[in-house]
């Protein structure tokens, strides 16, 4: 089913995103408008109870501060996971390995629960409201304090076995680049997310230099170019901290890098631009997975 065609007084969501920077919450209706929202910076911690305190009080104060009822929880959180994110390892948050989400967040608030990577809820999102509505096909990558992606092919969000299809984050751009957290080597996220660009330069990637900007650019580009080449897609859609701050001088080296790997007949018009949802893309996207879940679609991998 495609996201277009859910009408928009779907029932209201509890939005939930669960990120290496922060933690937020937002209550959100049918026509995808934010009615209540918090958040707080994620714990720096080892213990899995604290960053999942910190998590229970802005939930908290949304639900406290909202006249409305929510009758799910949709949630956005870093990978991997397993199946519905009955088990979570975020690689951005150390604390948490095998941490047991879903059940955890039912207990706390009560409602049907339905977690998703946050950049395949990004996915959803962008479908949904932003710059890929009305796209049948399309990559949605976040380059952020790390990078990730989501695949909607045919209308249908991509799941994969365990959830995690589209993890664009670890496509090897360099092959002899830099260790990357998940074990391997020159993975995207190794040379282009906000953690790698801080310890390789020593600044904070919103300080990065524009020889950096254009080379995390290129990267993306032709992380995004294998894609298109690979599913027969046209268009990449990208937010993110790291991607949406470093504006023009990013998207115009991924766009050069795309044209200058992309040449099949069905690859050579892919574009690549910035998110339309902007700094609510990811509260946003959390409420698409729980819209999508709502939807109960028939078959696991069929988007809301």
């Amino acid at each position: 089913m495609s996201t277009a065609l859910l009408s928009d007084d779907t029932p209201v969501v509890l939005a939930v995103d669960i990120g290496g920077t922060k933690l937020a919450a937002a209550v959100v209706d049918g026509a995808g408008r934010l009615l209540d929202q918090a958040r707080v910076d994620t714990p720096s911690s080892d213990d899995p109870e604290q960053v999942f305190g910190a998590l229970t009080a802005v939930i908290g104060r949304v639900l406290s501060a909202t006249p409305l009822q929510p009758v799910v929880c949709g949630v956005g959180c870093g990978g991997p996971m397993q199946w519905g994110g009955e088990a979570v390892s975020p690689l951005n948050i150390g604390a948490w390995r095998g941490f047991p989400l879903r059940s955890r967040l039912t207990e706390l608030v009560g409602l049907p629960v339905a977690v998703d990577n946050d950049a395949k809820a990004l996915a959803l999102g962008e479908g949904w409201l932003g710059a890929a509505r009305g796209v049948p096909d399309y990559l949605a990558i976040v380059v952020s304090t790390g990078v990730g992606g989501g695949i909607v092919l045919d209308n249908r969000l991509l799941d994969g076995r365990a959830g995690n299809a589209g993890h664009i984050g670890h496509v090897v751009v360099e092959p002899q680049g830099r260790a990357c957290v998940c074990g391997g080597r020159g993975c995207l996220e190794a040379e282009a997310s906000g953690s790698s660009i801080e310890v390789a330069t020593g600044l904070p990637a919103s300080e990065a230099s524009d020889a950096v900007r254009r080379r995390t650019g290129t990267l993306v580009g032709r992380a995004a170019a294998s894609v298109a080449n690979l599913l027969d897609l046209d268009l990449a859609v990208v937010a993110g901290s790291v991607a949406l701050g470093f504006g023009a001088v990013f998207f115009d080296a991924a766009q050069e890098e795309l044209d200058l790997r992309c040449h099949l007949d069905f690859s050579r018009s892919t574009r690549i631009v910035p998110a339309g949802l902007g700094a609510d893309g990811p509260l946003t996207g959390a409420a698409a997975v729980g819209r999508r879940s709502v939807a109960a679609a028939p078959h696991r991998g069929e988007a809301a």
